[in-house]
């Protein structure tokens, strides 16, 4: 496993990271959810990631459970805030100063740890004052509760605007965690320019297009039994985007892609992402241990600008570039 420093940092992460969202405590059973972390140890990921609305907070309790007997030094553990959690009411929700110090408090008790890695803000909060989004975060670093902090799927203004407020409470934001895929490539016109001027990594989430880059979804076919698109909990939501005909004929076209490298088309979409040098890190999830053995064995693969440029040709037009794709929701989420 090849590691990458997170923004401009002197922390270390694994190239590959073990994400929980859509599994664990809702999809899969605790006992093989904590098959699929052992599996992630086991192939050298040190770095997990979850968030408090994950299940409504199941997943990072199953997540501190999977990793107790570990060397928590060992380990770099990311969380998030802004989801709603409890019993969403009014203040269960978004980038306050209430709802982030209560919410670093519930997170620290579920993972049963004094500290998590990286504490981020899971989407941008339009009704708090980022004044005071930021001087809660610095107040939660200088507790020694997060060591660094981070966020998800701001857009560059934002990032602009959050790094600059950040530097004057005396610390930085080192990360971003967008989307991004071969299919889903907003972040590359705007925020990656701004996090490569502002010292930001990308951590991004869902590079196998939540599936669809592994080439199990055919043109035409019925869609795979107990696969993410038939699964009504929230996964088929996150994955009809992607489900046209003229996209999956296109994923079995980059076939002969994978195969020149020994690889799987699943592993090819990872490696893909960690060919820009502005992301530190792709998450992976796991419904099965194999999964995770499988997808790991995309950390170390240099892809060459000819296979770029050829994995470019074959989607052609097909992977969504517009920047106003990131965003975040107008109204706190309730």
């Amino acid at each position: 496993m090849d590691n990458r420093y997170l923004g401009n940092s002197g922390l270390k992460i694994s190239e590959i990271i073990y994400g929980n969202w859509l599994t664990h405590g809702s999809q899969v059973e605790n006992d093989t959810a904590k098959q699929c972390v052992a599996a992630a140890l086991e192939s050298g990921i040190t770095t997990f990631d979850t968030a408090d609305a994950y299940a409504n907070t199941a997943a990072e309790t199953v997540l501190g459970e999977a990793l107790a007997s570990e060397r928590r030094e060992s380990l770099e553990i990311f969380t998030k805030v802004y989801w709603p959690t409890g019993p969403m009411g009014p203040n269960d929700s978004g980038l306050s100063r209430k709802h982030i110090m209560e919410s670093i408090h519930g997170s620290l008790t579920r993972l049963d740890t004094d500290y998590v890695d990286l504490y981020q803000a899971h989407r941008y909060d339009h009704h708090t004052p980022l004044e005071e989004t930021m001087q809660a975060f610095a107040d939660i670093v200088r507790q020694g509760k997060a060591l660094y902090i981070g966020v998800s799927e701001w857009n560059a203004d934002q990032l602009r605007r959050g790094s600059a407020l950040a530097k004057e409470l005396g610390f930085q934001l080192i990360s971003n965690q967008p989307q991004y895929s071969m299919l889903w490539r907003v972040i590359e016109e705007e925020v990656v320019p701004a996090s490569r001027e502002l010292g930001i990594s990308q951590i991004v989430w869902s590079p196998v297009a939540q599936g669809i880059l592994s080439g199990k979804y055919l043109p035409g076919q019925p869609l795979p039994e107990g696969s993410r698109a038939t699964d009504a909990k929230g996964g088929a939501d996150s994955v009809k985007v992607f489900l046209r005909d003229e996209v999956l004929t296109a994923v079995q076209n980059l076939k002969p892609i994978a195969e020149e490298h020994g690889l799987s088309l699943a592993q090819l979409a990872v490696a893909w992402v960690l060919a820009n040098d502005n992301v530190a890190g792709a998450i992976i999830g796991a419904s099965r241990p194999e999964q995770v053995r499988e997808n790991v064995k995309a950390s170390g693969v240099s892809l060459s600008k000819e296979t770029l440029a050829n994995i470019d040709k074959v989607l052609g037009s097909l992977p969504e570039t517009d920047p106003a794709k990131t965003k975040s929701p107008e109204e706190r989420p309730s």
